[in-house]
């Protein structure tokens, strides 16, 4: 008998499950290579998971956060630590996206982390630098110390902090920025830090596994609304009649035509609570789809050192 793709998937995700059961494990993935801040705070969440459970956490690093999401959804991983918000430059636009594309995903806990970002080249002066390569939220954070400094410098967006780290050796010239932890395990000097333009810089890391949340004080939800004038002042007075604040809404495009929007929400409010769950029932009506993307406590970790 030949299985369909579905089924296919299913059996393997249940062969993965049941042997990291077997073994005791507990698979994290997070965006790598090692040294990336997400590694970090998959660290600290696993040092948390080992406290607290029998398992033995493992981490698992993937090329991007779609496909660290991804191995959460499809069976290969436990958990995932992935960032969702910047201080300084907001929305982390690809979890969003991709969050969306899997209904089971559920977040668990959030992680805010302090970021301090380093200068790593192999040059002996920073005048020399003529490439910098980094993650774009990492370059839009330094953007005003890269102004001053290096003015002419040319800026090359990368996947990671730390995915351009291991060629810096063969690049004299080129410089990375990335976390004072990655410097330490790529054994490369480090020509300045702190270098981002704020030193409140903090970002918000999502843990996210396909189990159903169990409830804390934030609860995050997704929403489309009805093609009518007015249409999203519903749902907002749905939070504002029962007096739950929202602390941040996003608007991101739904991809299926211009002009069309979803809409993240995070509430002060724990799903447990009667008023969150009314708010929910009423916003069934008053939104065209919704989701709640889990309910959740947030912890404050240390910075990567």
């Amino acid at each position: 008998m030949k299985l369909d793709n579905e089924n296919e998937s299913q059996i393997r995700q249940d062969f993965m499950v049941a042997n990291r059961m077997k073994n005791r494990t507990v698979a994290i993935a997070h965006l790598g290579p090692s040294g990336t801040n997400a590694e970090s705070a998959a660290l600290q969440y696993a040092e948390l998971l080992a406290q607290t459970t029998e398992q033995a956490p493992v981490l698992c690093p993937h090329v991007s956060i779609a496909q660290t999401l991804k191995a959460v959804a499809q069976g290969e991983a436990d958990y995932a630590v992935v960032p969702v918000e910047n201080s300084i430059e907001g929305s982390v636009t690809m979890t969003l996206d991709t969050f969306w594309q899997f209904p089971q995903l559920q977040i668990q806990a959030a992680l805010d982390m302090p970021i301090i970002h380093a200068f790593l080249s192999v040059a002996p002066d920073i005048a020399t630098i003529q490439t910098v390569y980094s993650h774009p939220q990492a370059l839009s954070q330094c953007q005003e110390w890269l102004e001053c400094h290096l003015p002419q410098v040319q800026l090359v967006p990368m996947k990671s902090t730390t995915e351009a780290l291991q060629h810096l050796r063969q690049e004299p010239t080129a410089a990375a920025i990335a976390a004072r932890r990655a410097a330490e395990l790529y054994d490369l000097p480090i020509l300045a830090c702190p270098i981002n333009d704020h030193p409140d810089n903090c970002t918000r890391f999502w843990v996210v596994s396909a189990q159903p949340s169990t409830g804390g004080s934030h609860t995050s939800i997704a929403f489309t609304v009805h093609d009518t004038p007015g249409a999203l002042v519903q749902p907002l007075q749905v939070m504002a009649e029962r007096q739950i604040n929202m602390s941040r809404i996003e608007s991101r495009p739904t991809k299926r035509s211009l002009g069309e929007y979803l809409f993240f929400v995070d509430l002060e409010a724990d799903i447990r609570q009667p008023s969150c769950q009314e708010a929910m029932a009423a916003l069934q009506t008053a939104t065209h789809t919704l989701r709640v993307l889990g309910s959740y406590t947030i912890q404050p970790i240390q910075a990567a050192s």
